[in-house]
């Protein structure tokens, strides 16, 4: 099953020239760039886990590349995404969010049903990568299981 989640996710993945080119827009926009992770992309979960701060004063697209790479390089089997922000409304607010990285086997998610009172059903989404505990949920290369933190 292939996670859709923010623009692009319906595309093929973007090589590291579309990633350089989409981020060059979100910096020409004003809009700063922070890079997030996670191993569990189910659709409710939004608070990832930031890799370093957010770029605030970075104006060089290459230097968000190789913020992207580096989280790409710790953490070779989970998804990492790249995210710009726009505060020209007084608030932050998500402008642009784009996958950048994927595991190399997305296990999916089921929808579980539930029937309540007076007939009423409800629908829960079950991701089955949660199925194992945080760190181990995706095999990295080489069989090592990291614990999911990165050392920066």
């Amino acid at each position: 099953m292939r996670i859709t989640q923010g623009t692009f996710s319906f595309l093929p993945d973007l090589t590291d020239d579309e990633i350089t080119a989409q981020i060059g827009y979100a910096l020409g926009h004003g809009w700063p760039c922070a890079v997030e992770f996670t191993d569990d992309p189910h659709p409710r979960n939004t608070y990832w886990e930031m890799w370093g701060m957010p770029m605030f004063d970075l104006a060089d697209p290459a230097g968000v590349l190789a913020e992207v790479n580096a989280c790409r390089e710790a953490h070779p089997e989970h998804y990492v995404r790249v995210n710009a922000y726009d505060a020209s409304l007084g608030r932050q607010t998500v402008a642009l969010s784009f996958l950048v990285q994927r595991p190399t086997a997305e296990p999916g998610f089921r929808l579980d049903r539930a029937e309540g009172a007076d007939r009423r059903i409800g629908y829960t989404v079950h991701s089955y990568a949660t199925e194992r505990p945080s760190g181990t949920r995706y095999p990295v290369p080489g069989g090592h299981q990291g614990n999911g933190r990165a050392a920066h």
